[in-house]
């Protein structure tokens, strides 16, 4: 079969529609023959269903060694097609990924199962790529090839979060310190319902809230007793923090709104680990997510991504993320296994 390759996308006769598109799922028909992208090609040439490709460029034929060395072909997205199809699944190709139908289904059947990227372990991911995958109607896929030629997927969501934490906010009076606020006679349900601060001894004992904490109950008019009340606290914590802070204070502030309850993420290297329903600390549920804040034009490095994604899961948690510019925009990523 006489296979020939522009540059950018392999042009096959009629009879190869019948063969890799109607029985397979391989490229998309025009005009009766089949047009097959760069990686499709690749695939059929590494299987041995294709013998050699024609470069129209220069007139040679090409193996798939030879194939796969031409800049034009992505080798990333080759090893995340073939796994794929390793998989059971037939794909199509799209400028910026792949198209992956449910096992058992094609192109012709108008069932999508995934939205796929591939992205090399080496090549930073923009943060609106992951929104972009994130807001679609399909599932979203990140497949990362490391340096051994495996992939990892990462599913991408867009969650709203929602907790039913709903306390009437105590009145306390506190003292602000270096990077700490401390309540000396807290109110019982300052920590014991509504979660705020940590006791220093127990309960009954004086309380110590983050700058974070402090800030929010500040501004909610309940916490009182502090020489420039909010104001001082959101310096403090700017001087101690940076442009972070006010950050991290704005993704609290709209978890407490919505019902969640923040607690520092410290201990699993994120900022928070949230509650949804926190009636009592003597009756605390387990923490559902992590949430790293992250300016909106963060790039992820696919390396740090996946040990956030790894380690959360290993603590029974979903990564989420908080992306703060004029809107906070969130994300879920977990590992995923098609």
């Amino acid at each position: 079969m006489d296979v020939q390759f522009d540059g950018d996308r392999a042009q096959a006769g009629r009879g190869a529609r019948e063969q890799f598109y109607d029985s397979r799922g391989y490229g998309r028909p025009v005009d009766g023959d089949l047009e097959l992208a760069a990686v499709e090609a690749a695939h059929l040439l590494y299987r041995g269903d294709v013998d050699t490709v024609r470069d129209q460029r220069d007139g040679k034929r090409l193996g798939f060694e030879a194939f796969l060395r031409l800049d034009s072909v992505p080798e990333v997205g080759f090893f995340v097609y073939k796994d794929l199809r390793d998989r059971g699944f037939y794909l199509s190709v799209e400028e910026d990924g792949f198209v992956v139908y449910p096992r058992g289904k094609g192109p012709w059947d108008g069932e999508i199962a995934y939205r796929v990227q591939a992205r090399s372990e080496r090549t930073d991911v923009p943060a609106e790529t992951l929104q972009e995958l994130a807001a679609g109607p399909e599932t979203g896929v990140l497949a990362v090839v490391d340096e051994e030629s495996e992939v990892s997927y990462f599913q991408v969501g867009e969650p709203s979060p929602e907790g039913a934490t709903d306390h009437e906010l105590p009145e306390a009076s506190g003292d602000l310190l270096a990077d700490r606020v401390l309540v000396a006679e807290p109110p019982t349900a300052l920590y014991q319902h509504a979660f705020y601060g940590q006791p220093l001894d127990g309960p009954g004992s004086a309380v110590q809230l983050s700058l974070i904490e402090a800030a929010y109950l500040a501004g909610e008019g309940v916490l009182t007793g502090i020489d420039g009340g909010r104001e001082a606290i959101v310096e403090r914590g700017r001087s101690v923090e940076g442009e972070r802070f006010d950050r991290r204070l704005r993704v609290y502030e709209l978890l407490r709104e919505q019902g969640i309850v923040p607690k520092t993420g410290f201990k699993f290297g994120a900022d928070f680990r949230t509650y949804a329903d926190v009636s009592s600390v003597d009756d605390l549920g387990h923490s559902e997510y992590l949430v790293r804040v992250l300016p909106d034009g963060h790039e992820f490095a696919p390396r740090d991504l996946a040990l956030d994604v790894r380690l959360a899961h290993g603590v029974r948690k979903k990564m989420q993320f908080a992306l703060v510019g004029e809107d906070v925009e969130w994300l879920v990523c977990t590992r995923s296994t098609p």
